[in-house]
């Protein structure tokens, strides 16, 4: 109670007189204050304010994120809105994701090598990292001709744990990410590991059977013209494109890799992902491993 009189007539009398008339000191008044700052309940962003953060995360995230993870994102840095708000202000504004895009199929299964049968199935839900690996080829069109770029997913944590660029669709394409993909993760080989691909001729080839069977890798492929057998190289593709590649016009193959290598590493680090419950890919997995670590211990 005497805080408060202290505080309403703050503007009347000096605080240290009132402390001392009042018996108290003038520290566990100013430490009363500080605890009611940081106990209030924060005041709303104007809409200025809160614009900026949009704007910010807008061009961070060069445009890629619509509605659900810029509120998501906002939530992360400690700024509290409403979604119907922030929705709101994003169409007064303008500010929406890329759109998506049609691309082209570049699967060539018109060929007599042998076809894996499908062991995957669809089963997209993995238990653990390096149990199931997805793999696939894009291309990027440049002024210096088409560049190629071939991917190996972890399905538990949709990292892309691997990948090559070149500017020939060629088997060595799909074995080069392949190996950078082994050499990063080391899997153990007696655990069963899979990789799925579509019947493309590169995945067919006898050179890159030969790899798999070298580490002890089974093959998996999709059937026949069945894109969604491999849906989720096809989303980190159209993700790709659409959030950093559309709309560029890329004089070299460099410049296209350089772009491309740029956006694989944000994603893999900082991109939120809607089938992770909102996380980056390597915060999933290591959250994974801190469980794991702590189930261990106990």
């Amino acid at each position: 109670m005497r805080y408060a009189f202290i505080q309403r007539h703050r503007q009347v009398w000096p605080i240290t007189v009132q402390c001392r008339v009042l018996n108290v000191s003038v520290s566990g008044y100013h430490g009363h204050v500080a605890h009611q700052a940081s106990t209030a309940p924060r005041r709303h962003l104007s809409d200025e304010a809160l614009l900026v953060h949009i704007k910010a995360i807008h061009a961070q995230t060069k445009r890629a994120y619509g509605r659900p993870r810029l509120w998501r994102e906002l939530r992360k840095n400690g700024v509290r809105v409403g979604k119907q708000r922030l929705q709101a202000l994003m169409r007064q504004h303008g500010i929406r994701a890329k759109g998506k895009k049609r691309f082209k199929v570049t699967t060539d299964s018109n060929h007599d090598l042998p076809i894996a049968p499908n062991l995957l199935d669809r089963q997209f839900t993995v238990a653990e990292p390096d149990k199931v690996w997805v793999g696939d080829i894009t291309y990027i069109p440049t002024d210096e001709g088409w560049l190629y770029l071939a991917v190996v997913i972890d399905l538990f944590s949709r990292q892309v744990v691997g990948w090559s660029m070149r500017a020939d669709m060629t088997r060595d394409l799909v074995i080069d990410a392949l190996r950078m993909a082994w050499f990063k993760r080391h899997p153990d080989k007696e655990t069963g590991l899979i990789f799925h691909s579509d019947r493309g001729s590169q995945y067919a080839s006898e050179d890159y059977r030969d790899v798999l069977k070298d580490y002890g890798i089974a093959a998996s492929m999709s059937r026949h013209g069945n894109c969604w057998d491999n849906a989720c190289s096809e989303t980190l593709f159209g993700s790709l494109k659409v959030e950093r590649l559309h709309g560029q016009r890329f004089i070299t193959r460099r410049h296209a890799k350089d772009e491309t290598i740029a956006w694989l590493l944000w994603y893999n680090q900082f991109r939120l992902h809607s089938t992770l419950n909102y996380i980056s890919p390597m915060q999933f997995e290591q959250h994974w491993l801190t469980d794991q670590a702590k189930q261990a211990s106990s």
